[in-house]
């Protein structure tokens, strides 16, 4: 069985998803496109030798009959529009991170999806499909390492674009952090703050109003102490890293594989600076795991629309603190049995 779906934003990631729907991922096929941007999509499809409808407006690709699922890469304040016509023509979504920019949002997908009586939308957090982090959660779930007590994490960058804003550094970066830490301890925060470093020249984005580095420490409901890093101006390249310390040990996810070079007195390996580079093989498997449950009748097993809720109550709560400098509570609504 193959279904097929339309995608919505044809941009950097959006395109890179067209070419792995259509040449990578088994039992789909990419029927539409849609981008605000006239010629985009179609330059896109002529790119990877993809014959597909092109619409330029993405309610017209939800109303054809022949899309079964959506596919949302659109800037990230359409996510929610986008995501709720999607849902109230009863199709499938795949929705990129985030599913909103603030939580209110978020409930209306929720709201929409709930309405159909099944789980039809997942969101676009890859890091769960790595298989780094897969280990990690089964060296936590298993019990090797004793129960959690903290967590140390890093997500840097080599550079940022020059609109990149302080706020953005929570939701755009951080977020992935916030969804794949709670997934990894099956636990809900309780507080964040963050802090300001010293300041990086580097950090000229925004005018210069570009805050970076910044220090995010969280606590979860069951007392777990989490700090993260986040310096999207690193300069050496794009680093990733999650240490987990437990009563009786500690579990670290390991960095990319790379060939050992010994030349001149020196020992070294290579640091990816590609954020897509890094993580190309979880969206593969992300992909397809979507596809494969939805042509046997199963609903997604991925992120839920609740887990994009909690991102965006989470991400609210460190914006808050980096307004008032202080620790936030992280205060939502209570969890539908529906996402049980």
């Amino acid at each position: 069985m193959t279904l097929k779906a339309g995608i919505v934003g044809i941009g950097f990631i959006g395109s890179d998803h067209l070419r792995r729907l259509a040449h990578v991922i088994a039992g789909v096929e990419v029927v539409a496109v849609c981008d605000i941007v006239p010629g985009k999509a179609q330059a896109a499809l002529d790119e990877f030798g993809i014959e597909a409808k092109d619409y330029a407006d993405y309610h017209d690709l939800i109303a054809d009959p022949e899309v079964e699922v959506v596919i949302i890469t659109a800037s990230n304040e359409a996510h929610a529009d986008i995501a709720v016509a999607a849902l109230e023509a009863n199709k499938y979504v795949f929705c990129e991170k985030p599913l909103a920019l603030n939580a209110d949002d978020c409930l209306r997908v929720m709201e929409a999806e709930q309405k159909n009586g099944k789980k039809m939308l997942q969101v676009g957090f890859m890091r769960r499909y790595d298989a780094g982090y897969v280990k990690l959660k089964e060296i936590v779930s298993s019990g090797e390492i004793g129960e959690p007590l903290m967590l140390h994490c890093r997500h840097y960058n080599a550079s940022c674009v020059p609109e990149y804003k302080t706020a953005q550094a929570i939701y755009e970066t951080l977020i992935h952090e916030i969804d794949v830490l709670h997934w990894l301890l099956d636990d809900d925060y309780e507080d964040v703050k963050v802090y300001f470093p010293r300041k990086s020249k580097y950090a000229t984005s925004d005018n210069g109003n570009l805050k970076d580095p910044q220090v995010i420490v969280m606590q979860t409901s069951k007392g777990v102490n989490i700090v993260v890093e986040v310096f999207v101006n690193a300069k050496y390249g794009y680093d990733i890293h999650c240490d987990i310390t437990g009563e009786l040990g500690m579990a670290e996810l390991p960095s990319p594989a790379s060939v050992a070079v010994r030349k001149d007195a020196k020992y070294s390996t290579d640091i990816l600076v590609d954020w897509k580079e890094r993580f190309i093989e979880a969206y593969d498997v992300e992909f397809q795991d979507f596809f494969d449950r939805l042509n046997k009748g199963e609903a997604p097993a991925g992120p839920t629309s609740w887990d994009g809720y909690l991102a965006a109550i989470t991400s609210d709560a460190c914006v808050k603190s980096q307004e008032s400098g202080k620790t936030e509570k992280v205060e939502g609504a209570k969890k539908p049995a529906f996402y049980n």
